[in-house]
């Protein structure tokens, strides 16, 4: 139960909050007291974090979010500042002269696009070029999805109550927070749909055990690769043992053969028929069939190429495979909604998963969570979607969040890396959310571990895995 606790962390929507807050004793009488106490953090920490700061503007808007800048203005007043109040309703939009901004006008209840008014004082706002502290969240961000429809404020600390909500860690709103502070109040308890997934989560990972085999550690079988993209394939099953499988098996057109038995030494290499183009058909499936018996997971996609002859292929195994499947590149290209004979995680970035779901990826991009969603329910399978804030989707909406990444990891083949963790971790027995989200807590980390954070390869992460890895267990 500890490994599970220390493993995630609750994100909290705008209602589900709400439900917290009306189950503390004494409510609604009780929140003039939580008021208190929220906005007395917030002037707190602004004095704390901005010692040199001597002239405070406080904009409040009409909510219980104003509410709360009114006690940190009063705060602030008494720790000796020189504070001025602007509060929406009056329509002031002077924000006088100020060292810091505290940002009190939405809370975690706003949902759309600012009205003009007060879309033009979030403007004033960012316009002052001075540190912004919000309170609970920068306004004009989503609390429950991290979306932003209009102006939103870019704050340097974020003020938050008890316990982190969805639009602190889902882009695009987790680039407004800045740096997030977390204080008590005193409310407990909340069911939530949306858990942060911790590096505590690795821990959960099965240990290899002294009576195993190589086979027991994980069998993978990777399917994959064409001219000019053999290396995807090295990557993928490089990945695949550096997180910990005993055994990985890659299936590759004839053509590429050669590379890969130079780059993936460790791995046994069976060549397939191949079409003109050097790519993996239906013809294929007898060979794959014949090593599925020894496998305990299958990662379809890299560098496979886009043919027809291809993508039939990729349905035809999905639709046929006993193995838990992560499916990844250019397996994803022109992927329908199919019959899965097993479960299915699909790893797309922003701009798959535009084409998986006949959209743009700008719209992907400003409604991640809804598109993550929107993707796990029509394909009935676990969608990851990779990014600053990686998102890993069920088909019921539970949702988990990584944040554990790098900008390091925007290098090519950083993706094929993490597809090799995701199938060594569904062939050690996880299940695929879980399976997902440690692969991409895994991926982070071994990221993080890298000096310098200049030049990074695909190669250099896999390479720090089992670092990572160990580091957690």
């Amino acid at each position: 139960m500890n490994g599970e606790r220390s493993a995630f962390e609750p994100l909290f929507s705008s209602a589900e909050m709400g439900a917290v807050e009306e189950a503390y004793p004494g409510y609604p009488d009780s929140m003039r007291e939580l008021m208190v106490r929220a906005g007395t953090a917030v002037g707190e920490v602004a004095m704390r974090r901005f010692p040199d700061a001597k002239r405070f503007t406080v904009v409040c808007g009409g909510g219980s979010n104003g509410g709360d800048g009114l006690v940190a203005a009063d705060v602030l007043r008494f720790g000796g500042q020189e504070v001025k109040v602007i509060e929406a309703k009056s329509g002031e939009k002077e924000l006088g002269n100020p060292d810091v901004i505290v940002d009190a006008l939405f809370g975690t209840g706003f949902s759309g696009a600012p009205r003009d008014d007060a879309a033009a004082l979030i403007e004033q706002i960012n316009a002052a070029a001075v540190p912004v502290v919000s309170v609970d969240i920068a306004s004009g961000v989503d609390a429950s999805t991290g979306e932003i429809a209009g102006p939103a404020v870019n704050a340097a600390v974020t003020v938050t109550f008890y316990a982190r909500k969805v639009g602190h860690v889902v882009a695009p709103g987790r680039f407004r927070r800045g740096e997030l502070e977390v204080v008590d109040i005193g409310l407990t308890g909340g069911e939530t749909v949306c858990r942060l997934a911790r590096p505590g989560l690795l821990s959960l990972l099965p240990r290899r055990k002294e009576s195993g085999n190589k086979f027991m550690s994980g069998s993978v079988l990777v399917v994959g690769g064409s001219p000019g993209l053999s290396g995807a394939v090295c990557m993928v099953g490089e990945a695949a043992f550096r997180a910990d499988a005993g055994y990985v098996t890659v299936v590759i057109p004839r053509s590429v053969l050669p590379p890969v038995e130079l780059n993936l030494i460790e791995a046994v290499k069976r060549a397939a028929p191949e079409d003109e183009n050097g790519q993996l058909t239906s013809e294929a499936l007898p060979l794959v069939a014949e090593l599925e018996p020894r496998a305990q997971a299958l990662a379809l996609g890299p560098g496979i190429g886009r043919s027809d002859g291809t993508r039939a292929f990729v349905r035809e195994l999905l639709e046929r495979t006993t193995l838990p499947a992560v499916v990844d590149a250019d397996a994803l290209f022109g992927l329908e909604p199919g019959k899965w004979a097993s479960p299915v995680v699909l790893t797309p970035h922003s701009g798959e998963l535009a084409r998986l779901l006949g959209k743009d990826s700008a719209w992907v991009n400003e409604h991640r969570l809804a598109a993550a969603r929107e993707c796990a329910d029509r394909f009935a399978a676990v969608t990851l979607l990779k990014g600053a804030d990686t998102i890993v989707v069920s088909p019921s909406g539970e949702a988990l969040v990584c944040e554990e990444g790098t900008p390091a990891l925007a290098t090519a083949g950083s993706g094929d890396v993490l597809t090799g963790v995701v199938a060594a971790f569904l062939a050690k027995g996880l299940e695929p959310a879980l399976a997902a989200a440690a692969a991409a807590v895994a991926h982070g980390r071994a990221a993080q571990l890298i000096e310098p954070q200049v030049g990074v390869l695909a190669g250099d992460v896999a390479r720090m895995l089992p670092q990572a890895i160990s580091r957690e267990r």
